[in-house]
C-alpha cells in the first residue's frame, strides 16, 4: 500500500513538473511575441511621390538629384530654407532636378522645449506625400515660413496649412501619429558628414556626393550639378 502510494505521488509531481515546463515556455513565447511586436516597424508611407527605397519625398523630375534633410523646428534648418529654397525653386522650375526631401525629427530639440512638434510636422509631411503628392512642397515651405519655435504650431493649425497647399483631408493621419516611427527610421538613416563623422541637419547630398553647406547654394548646389 506504502508503495502503491509512492508511486501515485511521484506521478502527480511529474505532472506538475511538465505544467510548469509548459508554462514557463508559453510564458518564454509571450515575450518573445511582445518583444518582436514593440520592435516591429511602423508602416511606411506609399504614393507615386514617394521613393519606396529610400522614403524620400520626390518633387521633380531632373536629371540631377539632390536630396535635403531636415527638421522643421531646426533654425539652421529655417535659415537653409530662407538662403537654398529659391535656387532650389529655379532648378524645378527649370526641370534641371529632382529634389529627394527628408523630413526627420532630432529628439534633443523637442526636448530642450517639451514639444514633440518636430515628429508631428514630419508626420504630417508623410501624411501629405501619401495622399496629394503635390501638396507636400508647398506645405514644406509654408510651414518654414513660420520659423516654428515654442510649441510649434498645432495639429489643427498643421492640417489647415495642408489644406491650403492643396493637400486633401490629412486630419486622421495626423491624429493617429500614422509615420512617427517611420520618421524615427529616417532620423537614424541621416547621412554622416565624411569629414566630421557626424550627423545632423540640414544635410544636403548632391548626385551621391555629401555636401558640408556653406551658405552659398551656387557653390554648394549649382556647381555640383552634371
Amino acid at each position: 500500500m506504502a508503495q502503491a502510494q509512492a508511486r501515485k505521488t511521484n506521478w502527480f509531481a511529474i505532472w506538475v513538473s511538465i505544467a510548469v515546463v509548459v508554462a514557463l515556455v508559453l510564458v518564454g513565447a509571450l515575450v518573445v511575441w511582445m518583444n518582436n511586436t514593440a520592435n516591429a516597424p511602423g508602416p511606411r508611407p506609399e504614393s507615386a511621390g514617394i521613393n519606396s527605397e529610400t522614403g524620400a519625398i520626390v518633387v521633380g523630375e531632373g536629371s540631377n538629384e539632390v536630396d535635403i534633410w531636415f527638421d522643421f523646428y531646426c533654425p539652421h534648418c529655417q535659415d537653409f530654407e530662407d538662403v537654398y529654397g529659391p535656387t532650389v525653386d529655379e532648378l524645378l522650375e527649370a526641370g534641371d532636378a529632382t529634389v529627394n526631401l527628408f523630413p526627420v525629427a532630432l529628439g534633443p530639440l523637442n526636448a530642450a522645449s517639451g514639444t514633440d512638434f518636430s515628429e508631428r510636422s514630419a508626420n504630417a509631411l508623410y501624411c501629405i506625400a501619401e495622399t496629394t503628392p503635390e501638396a507636400a512642397y508647398p506645405f514644406m515651405q509654408s510651414i518654414f515660413s513660420y520659423k516654428p519655435s515654442g510649441a510649434g504650431l498645432t495639429d489643427e493649425e498643421l492640417i489647415a496649412e495642408a489644406e491650403a497647399a492643396g493637400a486633401g483631408d490629412i486630419s486622421t493621419c495626423v491624429a493617429d501619429r500614422e509615420y512617427v516611427d517611420f520618421v524615427g527610421e529616417q532620423t537614424q538613416a541621416l547621412p554622416v558628414n565624411p569629414e566630421t563623422g557626424s550627423a545632423g541637419t540640414p544635410a544636403l547630398v548632391v548626385n551621391g556626393e555629401y555636401i558640408a553647406v556653406t551658405g552659398d547654394p551656387q557653390a554648394d548646389i549649382v556647381a555640383n550639378l552634371n
